[in-house]
Formats: structure tokens, sequence, C-alpha cells
């Protein structure tokens, strides 16, 4: 079939981004091999993230969008508003929270601080002595792979989805593995870590993580847990790390993470890197001792050398459009991508700037 756009990835930035254009009036094709992703793999949490100006716009933007769509999503989304706690475990962290707060807070996102005993009566099952923590209270979780599911079915114009693996983009045709090809007035690639396969000149590689989930035991915890050493670590560029992460899913099971790793393919559970990271979550709630992990899994983030996703048009190779690069927040992020990227491709007004992450910020640099 022809249609105006071909998506290639139904992961949560592929199908935020086909629900968009549909939305803008554009016949949309979805190409999807099946693998999973990210999408499948990750947190499903949704965080205003503050490094830097235009991380701090995207997910703000974003987490707005995601508000308006969660009275209208499926069930089965599991979509729910449980606010993150940055835990500050000394004075210095407490500086830390209190520097995020004003930033967060100068751009309209609802948070406060909490002290040591505001933070124990918030959650109990913390270690005692952490400093205090900043609670942003909008913060949410989502189950992504229906997340995806819903944004496809609900786009206000057909989208059709064909379950196929891409070989290669040519201008704005595609070749499938099978041979045949698909064509279209542009392409957008939004297939996470397999872009790089597709589209070798782009600066991104795999990041991997472990994550491991509980048995269900509800009111454990309350919040997304988050150590404030968690920014430093996201943004290694280099060598393994891992940081404090503990979700709450709306099962009552408990999500747990988190590691990044470089430098590696394999999707292997790792053991060593396992218990560094379940060591970590234990220093902060020791509770977990006494809860039972019925699963461990990995995945592969694809990042980029500045942590910011890569959206728009592709500088050399006309008719190829992306979004693609966004490591961690993909989730997160995939609504204001989605709506960024559909104003450039129709010609609209953009919601917010959009150079801070054009292709071209790379390519000028090399």
């Amino acid at each position: 079939m022809n249609a105006d756009v071909i998506v290639i990835g139904a992961g949560i930035v592929g199908a935020a981004c086909a629900h968009e254009l549909a939305r803008a009036g554009l016949s949309v094709l979805v190409l999807d091999a099946g693998l999973g992703g990210a999408t499948q793999a990750g947190m499903g949490h949704l965080v205003v993230m503050d490094d830097n100006p235009a991380e701090l716009t995207l997910s703000h933007e974003s987490l707005k969008l995601w508000h308006d769509w969660a009275p209208r999503m499926n069930a089965d989304c599991a979509f729910a508003a449980c606010g993150t706690l940055w835990l500050a475990a000394n004075d210095a962290e407490m500086t830390v929270a209190e520097n995020k707060r004003r930033c967060l807070q100068a751009h309209g996102v609802a948070c406060e601080l909490l002290g040591a005993a505001a933070l124990a009566a918030a959650e109990p099952a913390l270690r005692p002595g952490l400093a205090g923590a900043l609670k942003v209270s909008g913060d949410s979780v989502v189950y992504a792979p229906n997340a995806a599911r819903w944004l496809l079915a609900q786009a206000p114009r057909a989208i059709t989805l064909e379950q196929a693996e891409v070989a290669a983009i040519e201008g704005s045709r595609v070749r499938l593995a099978d041979g045949s090809w698909r064509s279209a007035g542009a392409v957008l690639l939004a297939a996470g870590i397999e872009a790089g396969r597709l589209c070798p000149d782009l600066p991104i590689r795999p990041k991997k993580g472990h994550l491991a989930i509980t048995d269900r035991y509800p009111g454990t915890v309350h919040h997304q847990l988050v150590e404030l050493g968690y920014i430093s670590s996201a943004h290694h560029s280099d060598g393994a790390s891992v940081a404090f992460n503990v979700q709450p899913r709306p099962t009552g099971q408990l999500l747990i993470g988190s590691s990044r790793q470089f430098d590696t393919t394999d999707p292997a559970v790792e053991a060593p890197m396992l218990a560094r990271m379940l060591g970590r979550a234990l220093d902060y709630l020791p509770a977990l001792a006494g809860l039972n992990t019925v699963r461990t899994w990995t995945g592969f983030r694809a990042a980029t050398p500045d942590g910011l996703p890569i959206i728009g048009r592709h500088p050399r190779q006309p008719g190829l459009w992306l979004a693609v690069g966004h490591e961690g927040l993909g989730v997160t992020t995939a609504p204001a991508t989605a709506r960024l990227l559909a104003a450039q491709l129709t010609g609209a007004a953009p919601p917010f700037e959009a150079a801070p992450y054009g292709m071209q910020r790379f390519l000028a640099a090399a």
C-alpha cells in the first residue's frame, strides 16, 4: 500500500508518532518486526527530568499529555499517578534536592521538599537516617506495551499495522526482509536501538539495563523511589553503574532497577551486575530482603552522546525523518516527541523549540 507516512517501529515512540500523524489527517503505515525492544523491557516511568532545559521541556510537555490521555486509556495500560520521591541520603543531597525543587517549580512543576520525618511517614519501609526527599507529585507510571497498542487503536484516522522486518530504507521507500517494497511520502524511523542498523550514521549506541520484579506485596511502597545519585548514573557515558530505583506497580508488585552498561549487546542477565543492583536497592529498602523476586530480565536503551533524542528531518537523506535515541526516557517523552515531529513533518508551528533535538547538532560537531 502507499501511505502518506511509513513509521518504522511500533514501540511507544513510534506508536505516539503514528497517533499524532493520524490526528493531523495523514494516512500511516506502521511496520514493526515484533522484537519488543525498550518499550517491552523498560520500567514505564513517567518522570519530569531537568538535567538540561531541552530535557525538561520535552519531559514536562509529555507529562501534561500523559495526564490528558490517562482518563481515556484502557485499564490494562495500568496508568497510576504515584508521584516520585527523589531521595536525599545526606545534607549535601538535600541541597541538590532544593536546587531541583527551585528549577522544577520555576517551570510550573508541582513539587515539595520532605524532611526526614515526613519521608519516614510517607515510606516507612525505607532505611532510617535518610535526610529527606523531593516529592514530584505529577510523576506517574504506565504499562508501556499496552499504552502503545492503545495509541495505535485510538487514532482518529485508521492506522495500518503490518508485522514485517525492514531491511533497508531508500529515500521514501523501504525494502522488507522478504524483498517486497513499501512506499510513502515520508519515512519515519522510530525503531529504538534497531535504528542504527537501518541508518548507520546515527550516533546511537546500546546501553544495557537489568530489571527485577517481585511478587505482589500491596502497600509496601507508595511512590516511585529514586536516589538523587540516579541523575549522574543515568548519564555516565562509559563503564557500568547502578542506582536505586523502585517502582510500585498497580498490581502490588515492585519493579526494581536500575543498571547501565555500555559496550555489550549480550541480552543475558549477568549475575554480578544484578547483584550490584539489588545490593543498592537493599541499602535503601531493607524490606526487599524478605520479598520474593519472580523475574529478572534485561533490555537495551538507544543512547546518544548528549543524552537527548534525535527528532526531525534527516539532513542528508531526503524523505527520512527521525525519532530515535531516547535512552531511558522514551516512555516519558513519547507524547511531546510525537507532537514536535508531527508539526515538523506537516509544516505546522512547532509546540516548542526544535533545534536542540535535531540531527544537525551532531553533524556540526563532527
